[in-house]
């Protein structure tokens, strides 16, 4: 007997990386001549090693921290995250425009859920982060493709064409994943104007903020002045990530900046699916926040220096073209005569390359996607990147 099925997961994809996964099961590599995974944004390395003993202490000590908590988040995070925030961005956030979740795929999949039902139109700038279209699929929304073109970067006159009175929302996402390109400040306004003019919500994931080559240097720390608007809240809606900045993958610890309003629907679909966000990763980050702004300026320098190297990589490896490389990923166009996905899985059983093919980022049907290359480098050291491109030469198809 086969039990039902939504028919709206049916017709979604399988999570590209489980996919990718796949490809490398059962395969040995030799310890010659390992493989390079440049699959997964993810840290691999633990977290300080005194941010581990912080919430250590809290398991050991807190006998709050092993009980449910406020589904909006722990208090004293959501102070921390409006403080920084405002002084960051050069705006006013309220701790009341803060709520906490567990990561920020639930940051989005629960803003989205208060924003759009079945039938409704929300665009995504493609190339687009898979597990955002994902949810899109399962919750039966259709999501709308805006072309970003050779640059990368997505264009509001193009996204105007693109509304309709199905549109609910707009979803940046700078740095970019894939592309690994950073939004200017000039665009991210114009999308603000965009929405506004027609009611709709700019949704911009900064989950790899940290990692903006802005962050100090052309803005001072501010890459966008969204937060100043004084009426911010009544469009904008931001999401972020402490999984990359303080190694906190394991421990789910995502944020959104909303309006108060919205953020009490959102307490709906947080409180029906995981009740609270986990306390000890929530004391991760707020310990992280408080005293690793020196450790994590030292991250952000060792990735801008890995961006270097894909950059004088690429500009020395003949026929590929570097499309974005930023944050934690490069993505390219290669010059062979066969589809991405082929090509994927040729580089891990001639190369021991795993990469992601473009046909995960783009729309079916993209001859786009066929030519392109998502590069997940944050995970590959100077070394790793060189063998990288040592290996990438000397491949033959």
């Amino acid at each position: 007997m086969t039990l039902p099925l939504n028919p709206a997961f049916a017709a979604t994809e399988p999570p590209p990386v489980m996919e990718a996964r796949r490809w490398i099961a059962g395969k040995s590599f030799p310890a010659g001549r390992p493989l390079i995974n440049l699959s997964q944004a993810a840290p691999v390395d633990s977290p300080p090693l005194a941010l581990r003993q912080a919430i250590a202490e809290a398991a050991l000590n807190d006998p709050q921290a092993h009980l449910y908590g406020p589904v909006l988040g722990l208090p004293a995070l959501r102070e921390e995250i409006a403080a920084q925030w405002s002084s960051a961005y050069g705006g006013a956030v309220r701790p009341g425009q803060v709520a906490i979740t567990q990561g920020c795929n639930q940051a989005f999949t629960a803003v989205m859920a208060t924003l759009a039902g079945p039938g409704d139109e929300v665009i995504l700038p493609t190339p687009w982060y898979f597990n955002h279209k994902m949810w899109l699929d399962m919750a039966s929304v259709t999501a709308v493709p805006l072309d970003t073109g050779a640059g990368l970067i997505p264009s509001a006159e193009a996204c105007a064409a693109l509304i309709t009175p199905k549109t609910r929302a707009i979803v940046l996402v700078s740095p970019n994943n894939p592309g690994g390109v950073e939004y200017p400040a000039e665009t991210l306004a114009a999308f603000r104007d965009l929405a506004r003019a027609h009611g709709l919500a700019l949704v911009v994931d900064e989950t790899y903020r940290d990692f903006d080559s802005r962050h100090s240097i052309e803005t001072g720390g501010r890459p966008h002045d969204l937060f100043a608007d004084p009426d911010w809240d009544g469009v904008l809606i931001q999401l972020y990530s402490f999984s990359k900045a303080y190694r906190l993958t394991g421990h789910r610890v995502g944020a959104i900046c909303a309006s108060e309003a919205r953020l009490a629907e959102v307490e709906k679909f947080l409180d029906t699916v995981a009740i609270c966000p986990g306390q000890l990763g929530q004391i991760g980050a707020l310990w992280g926040m408080r005293n690793l702004s020196q450790w994590l300026a030292g991250e952000r320098d060792e990735i801008l220096a890995r961006r270097k190297a894909m950059t004088g990589g690429f500009a020395a490896l003949e026929g590929w073209k570097l499309l974005g490389c930023g944050a934690y990923f490069a993505y390219v166009e290669h010059p062979f005569g066969m589809g991405s996905e082929a090509l994927c899985k040729r580089l891990v059983d001639d190369c021991a390359i795993l990469m992601l093919p473009g046909t995960m980022f783009q729309p079916e049907g993209s001859a786009a996607g066929q030519r392109q290359l998502r590069i997940a480098f944050a995970n590959a050291d100077a070394a790793g990147i060189a063998e990288m491109f040592r290996r990438l030469a000397a491949f033959r198809p």
